[in-house]
């Protein structure tokens, strides 16, 4: 075994036991990007024309030459068989939300009957998967199954090891043979190139660099459960659906308050940093872990990166969750709303933008009301989820998010902007011709000489908005805790790009008119706030009243469903925005309505159907068991009472399922639109009557009779 793999596992097995001469700095320095082929790597593995090709594409843009792909190919093999390797693939994201990956050996068999490890630059470049196994919304058919990975080399490539060996995974986009994008990374690639391209020359403006470069940063928090594995296995809805579709609310959920930021339970502490030292491993800069507010819920937060890379760790950091946890007897729930009545997971996007010296286009100094920059670009954005609040909700919509959203820390469907009181204030200003700065931040005094005076925040945060400023980033916190946050970045990147491009011609126009800088960024700044200030919020996104007032008096989208938000998706001005910036084209965003649709009417009927199938087969023969019993039992006062509760119940019950079964039986039409709808209008709420009288006979049935694992297993039993 090399050394590298003996670092890793040691680390896997970290320990503060005398006998260990590694101190945690070492170790994490030793395993932090060790099963990542860096760009230091491939400097000292390649020749200096060679690396220098290449950089010139990672850096600033260039086409990649073909020519370079063999040489790669030979370091990339020899540098993985190093790590243990014996199989490459090419790693991809197809239209599923999730990864995928086809393993092919090193082996190339000789003529005499020996074999030599082989890599070539063609199978480092292109790969050919059957496209028509994917989700492609008519963009390929099974008689058409042409498809195509193509290299990224914008993101490394990487080792992801099993208890038997080592996998060279080789990060690639995936097209079908008619060049249309099939999978998540192309359009989001796209979508970065767009924001460099409406930014660096808006930053020209305000006396960039010839060579400065613009990327969207991301880091990307996840929230997700933990239930002992064998509960997991007794659950039927768990294992098919990924959330509880049965389930009385236990005497106790989240009631008291002692979970968030509690202490860790041991168990799970070990989960954490076993998973933790193999996010290191693969260069994902994980740096929070912590109790979530839910029983058994958690979170993993990383720092800032490349947007593009951040989405190829966040989909790592999910399989890692997952895997890991089965070693400790547990499994990670990521679906949004595993357990009624708690709150559900997200993954909040906190996004930026910076330059490739490091620059933080959101920072606002410490006077942000004389940082011409930092407005200019804070107004960019409140235009741009103004303008395309439709696109942001639409990113973020799936039936599982559906039951998170609106409570529990869950943003609602209505878009808005949180600003925090002293941002939102530098605006009025500015619009109101006041200039200046008004509320300060100051020192928080705590009232005791033992406790020092605290850095006090002028703004507070505000956890029911769904994009909010949170310092020096946008936080996007309606984002479901199982998707793929690549297309919530692309519509990002791409509506931001919008609306820079649009502000930056206006600049460009009374700067050449002969207008000063800063009286024209000041005059762009207060139009464009007052005409999108409506998108800015700073109260409880839950009341009524800002409902009201959102929809009525604002004039704001509230789109409450999936099916709801995705109908506008392929809109004229969605068509034309994607189209503009070459990031989507018509038939490429039609096709992923088509798989939003279908995705929607396929997980609600598995839904539907497993409802039924548990309900027939575990849930009323249990019912009638136990009436079976206390029929046996005699005809006392509390028998006969808890009879009749448990009768009354399972007939309730019987009825939802007859009820559910005409619906799961029927179609509401052809069309997988109608499909979706039925499901929606009929399914749902046919299952909600199931689940609400088998709630009831949960409480009145006796335990030993009950066949699912209750909350109250499944959530305090860690």
């Amino acid at each position: 075994m090399n050394h590298d793999f003996d670092v890793i596992s040691a680390a896997r097995n970290w320990r503060t036991d005398a006998v260990d001469t590694a101190t945690p700095d070492q170790i994490i320095s030793s395993v932090y990007s060790s099963d990542v082929l860096t760009l230091e790597q491939l400097k000292a593995r390649l020749s200096k024309p060679t690396f220098k090709s290449l950089q010139a594409t990672l850096e600033r843009g260039a086409t990649l030459d073909p020519s370079i792909a063999d040489t790669v190919a030979l370091a990339m093999k020899t540098w993985a068989m190093e790590k243990g390797a014996t199989h490459y693939t090419h790693w991809f994201h197809p239209l599923t939300g999730a990864t995928a990956e086809k393993h092919d050996s090193f082996v190339s068999p000789n003529g005499d009957g020996s074999a030599i490890a082989a890599f070539s630059g063609k199978e480092l470049i292109q790969a050919e998967p059957d496209a028509s196994s994917f989700p492609s919304g008519g963009l390929r058919a099974t008689f058409e199954a042409r498809g195509y990975t193509a290299w990224d080399a914008s993101s490394p490539a990487f080792i992801m090891r099993h208890a038997n060996g080592a996998t060279l995974c080789i990060p690639t986009a995936f097209a079908s043979w008619t060049g249309e994008a099939l999978d998540t990374k192309t359009p989001l690639l796209r979508s970065v190139e767009a924001l460099n391209k409406a930014v660096t020359p808006a930053l020209k403006l305000f006396g960039a660099s010839e060579g400065t470069r613009v990327s969207s940063t991301l880091g990307a928090e996840q929230e997700y459960f933990l239930i002992a594995e064998e509960y997991y296995y007794r659950r039927p809805d768990l294992v098919m659906t990924g959330r509880t579709l049965f389930g009385a609310q236990p005497p106790r959920g989240q009631e008291l308050e002692d979970h968030y930021f509690g202490a860790i339970p041991d168990r799970v502490l070990s989960f954490m940093t076993d998973a933790e030292q193999q996010l290191y491993a693969l260069g994902i800069p994980v740096k929070t872990r912590h109790n979530e507010v839910a029983p058994g819920q958690f979170e993993i937060a990383p720092i800032f990166e490349d947007s593009n890379i951040a989405a190829d760790h966040q989909q790592l950091t999910m399989q890692v969750l997952r895997n890991t946890a089965r070693k400790y007897g547990l499994v990670a729930l990521l679906h949004e709303k595993p357990f009624a009545g708690v709150n559900g997971s997200g993954k909040h996007c906190n996004w930026s933008m910076s330059t490739n010296a490091g620059e933080n286009l959101l920072e606002p100094g410490d006077t942000p009301h004389e940082n011409l920059q930092f407005l200019f670009f804070t107004s960019a954005v409140i235009k741009a989820v103004d303008e395309h609040q439709d696109l942001l909700r639409i990113s973020v919509a799936s039936a599982s998010n559906d039951h998170r959203l609106g409570a529990n820390e869950a943003p609602p469907a209505i878009i808005s902007i949180f600003l925090g009181s002293e941002l939102s204030d530098i605006f009025d200003r500015l619009e109101s011709g006041q200039g200046g700065r008004g509320a300060e931040a100051g020192l928080l005094g705590l009232g005791t000489s033992v406790l020092p005076p605290l850095p006090r925040h002028a703004g507070d945060r505000n956890r029911t908005s769904p994009f909010a400023f949170t310092g020096n980033k946008f936080e996007f916190r309606a984002a479901g805790s199982s998707q793929s946050i690549s297309f919530p970045i692309t519509v990002l990147n791409t509506i931001v790009a919008d609306a820079v491009s649009a502000l930056a011609a206006e600049l460009k126009a009374k700067l050449d008119a002969g207008t000063d800088l800063d009286t024209a960024v000041a005059e762009i700044v207060k139009a464009t706030y007052s005409a999108h200030k409506r998108i800015v919020f700073n109260g409880d996104g839950y009341s009524d009243e800002w409902h009201q007032e959102a929809e009525h008096g604002r004039k704001l989208l509230n789109l409450r469903t999936t099916l709801d938000a995705v109908h506008h998706l392929t809109d004229a001005k969605n068509g034309a925005l994607f189209e503009k910036f070459k990031v989507l084209s018509d038939r490429e965003l039609a096709a992923r309505q088509e798989i939003m649709y279908d995705i929607y009417f396929k997980t609600v009927n598995i839904e539907g159907e497993t409802t039924e199938y548990m309900a027939r087969t575990m849930i009323l023969p249990a019912a009638v068991k136990y009436l079976s019993e206390l029929h046996a039992a005699g005809g006392s006062k509390a028998v006969r009472g808890v009879a009749a509760e448990v009768e009354a119940a399972a007939d309730e019950l019987f009825d939802a399922v007859q009820a559910l079964s005409a619906q799961n039986a029927a179609t509401g039409g052809d069309e997988v639109h109608e499909k979706a709808h039925h499901m929606r209008d009929q399914v749902l709420p046919a299952m909600s009557a199931v689940r609400k009288a088998a709630d009831k006979l949960e409480k009145v049935v006796a335990e030993q009779h009950w066949p699912l694992p209750t909350y109250r297993q499944m959530l305090f039993v860690k």
